[in-house]
């Protein structure tokens, strides 16, 4: 079973250190932008499919590290989301 902590010099962590952004600073668009961002079909088949992968023990390393990827680069993107959210919430105020 992998980690799901980003190491401190992964590509997630250093872009999450790049965007170290406060919701009070977030337009409501910049906001709204952030909410609207995904993966894509393509993605989530990939993630799915390594998913199934990993429950039947049989991710290669190659693999591991993929889905390790695409399990960072989600966990940024909700925190990102979050920020937004409240940004948004706090203009409605």
């Amino acid at each position: 079973m992998s980690s799901q902590v980003t190491s401190s010099n992964s590509e997630a962590a250093i872009l999450a250190r790049l965007i170290q952004i406060g919701e009070e600073q977030l337009s409501r668009g910049a906001a709204e932008y952030l909410l609207s961002v995904s993966f894509g079909e393509h993605d989530i088949a990939r993630m799915n499919e390594l998913s199934e992968l990993a429950r039947q023990g049989k991710l290669t390393s190659q693999e591991q590290a993929e889905l390790d990827s695409y399990l960072h680069v989600g966990n940024l993107l909700a925190v990102i989301q979050s920020k937004g959210r409240r940004a948004l919430q706090r203009s409605s105020q």
